[in-house]
């Protein structure tokens, strides 16, 4: 079978890798692709996600018979109303059906609707209607940006005051753009947060192993939301009594709905759910794999993927065993400093080939350089991630790999899936995740480590030591690499940093890239030497 795979993602590469171990699969394209799907399958990298007529025409050259639909633009966008009129199987929602992902305010009334369990709440369209809704609320609820913002159209307000700012933001100044011209306030729901998914051709359900994701980009869940920094499946807390009773009340339930509505839905189904103390709740719905979360979950799966892809998009899904392991898969996200702002790409990549054997690594925004080697070229650049017995285990294995992966400016979370004292947390703002892992004794803990830090770094640096051996490293390294840039970056974003977690990822992430560069001079380098000492002195 020939397969023509939709995005350029780490989820993408997951499914791409999990499709070439398929003996069904022959020719593998992936439009557009990244530099990890360029190692097991034909990138089409001229054809964007988002190009319908270029996949089509794509499809039709390569004899392709089943596209799998990757990212959530395509599918809102028609996709696969557009391959079926050319007679081309595929895995992925209609345009019609992935409206319950592309406007939450359909998404509210759905399970308003069909008794599907949910935040309270509704959707408006007029800026006066909703900020006299949100006074109704004794807590502070969320405000949401009803269609597609990345990941990032939740906004969970701190204030009454900052809430109605969202409002004015979405509504009067287009902070969203069109996605947030109709916004959902809704209750504040407590309780354990946690992904679930499920296959289903329409009328059969298959659900899938679940995971829990970190959205925030700092440790300790600080800092702005992301598309994601890791994720991990599955807590421990996650038992069949629970599973069975998402399945019935939550997933078929809008499965059934959506056929009633006229929007029969294939494909996959993702639920972002709170676990309460009244059952679970429906936060969300959206018609695709989720990102981090197909890199811990589809390394689960025993059965061929081929398979049961194919007997969505040909409605025999009830025809196909679907089998998962027992083993853990915790993923870390290595992401370019400065995400989800403004970050810069075409850094060199180093250390990919020197992983462990059965580790995973799954590329998102990377490509190739004229060379062939591989340079950063987005947000969230990789995602590494490790099965186990345990999670512990993975955890342990997938952060023992991403020490041999460098590239300048990286920065990833360091408390995915780190155990708590509890085992479970309930953290603020009501998102579920294991509590971050204790610091070490010596590393950077309170705000004058950081101002001595600072101190030790810059008298090195005007010292007569520091400038004969800058001098010295300079020359070994030649006028084209500027090895002071890396101390003058350091220090510039130090005094931009507020809080601890920003202060561990930006020294660790700069730490790393003198260590790489004093190993490529080697001894004549006292510089970059001298300079990784200070910082392993904090424990960076």
């Amino acid at each position: 079978m020939n397969i023509l795979l939709v995005g350029g993602g780490a989820r993408e590469h997951t499914i791409a890798w999990k499709l070439r171990q398929s003996p069904r699969v022959d020719d593998l394209l992936v439009a557009p692709g990244n530099a990890g799907t360029a190692r097991i399958a034909r990138n089409l990298p001229q054809i964007k996600a988002n190009d319908l007529d270029g996949i089509a025409q794509a499809a039709r050259e390569y004899k392709v018979e089943l596209v799998v639909i990757g990212p959530e633009e395509p599918l809102v966008l028609g996709l696969a109303d557009r391959l079926a009129a050319e007679g081309v199987a595929a895995f992925g929602t209609s345009k019609a059906a992935s409206h319950l992902e592309g406007s939450k305010a359909f998404c509210k009334e759905l399970c308003q609707r069909y008794g599907i369990p949910h935040a309270r709440g509704a959707s408006f369209t007029s800026r006066d209607d909703a900020r006299d809704y949100l006074k109704q609320f004794d807590q502070v609820p969320v405000v949401k940006a009803s269609g597609l913002a990345a990941g990032k159209g939740a906004i969970l307000c701190e204030t009454q005051e900052e809430a109605l700012q969202t409002i004015d933001r979405m509504m009067s100044e287009g902070a969203f753009g069109e996605a947030g011209r109709t916004v959902v306030i809704e209750e504040h729901l407590s309780g354990r947060e946690i992904s679930v998914f499920a296959f289903t051709d329409g009328r059969t359900v298959v659900p899938m192993v679940p995971a829990c994701d970190y959205k925030r980009v700092f440790d300790g869940d600080e800092g702005p939301n992301t598309g994601g920094m890791g994720s991990f499946s599955q807590p421990a807390w996650y038992d069949a009594a629970l599973a069975e009773t998402i399945r019935t009340a939550i997933l078929e339930p809008a499965v059934r709905g959506m056929e009633a509505e006229g929007r029969p839905y294939r494909g996959v189904l993702y639920g972002g759910l709170m676990v309460t103390d009244d059952g679970p709740k429906v936060l969300e719905f959206n018609c695709r794999f989720g990102d981090p979360e197909a890199q811990v979950t589809l390394p689960r799966l025993k059965s061929d993927l081929a398979d049961i892809l194919w007997a969505v998009a040909t409605d025999r899904l009830h025809e196909v065993d679907v089998q998962w392991s027992d083993e853990a898969c915790v993923g870390v996200v290595m992401a370019s400093g400065g995400y989800p702002g403004e970050y810069d790409t075409g850094f060199p990549i180093v250390g990919l080939g020197s992983v462990e054997e059965d580790a995973l690594v799954f590329h998102a925004g990377t490509r190739l350089d004229e060379e062939g080697g591989v340079v950063t070229s987005g947000g969230r650049v990789l995602t590494v991630a490790a099965l186990d017995a345990s999670l512990s285990e993975a955890r342990g294995k997938a952060y023992r790999n991403i020490q041999h992966i460098h590239f300048s400016r990286c920065h990833y979370r360091r408390d995915i899936a780190a155990p708590s004292q509890e085992a479970v947390a309930e953290q603020e703002r009501g998102q579920y995740r294991l509590a971050a892992e204790p610091r070490r004794e010596g590393g950077i803990g309170k705000l004058d480590d950081l101002q001595s830090l600072k101190q030790q770094l810059g008298s090195y640096l005007d010292s007569d030591q520091g400038k004969q051996q800058m001098s010295a490293s300079q020359a070994v390294a030649g006028k084209a690499d500027n090895l002071a840039s890396h101390l003058d970056r350091l220090r510039a974003e130090l005094d931009r940093c507020t809080s601890i977690a920003e202060v561990r990822a930006v020294v660790g992430s700069v730490a790393y890239e003198i260590r790489a560069v004093q190993e490529k001079l080697g001894e004549a380098d006292a510089f970059h030497a001298e300079l990784y000492k200070i910082c392993e002195r904090f424990g960076i």
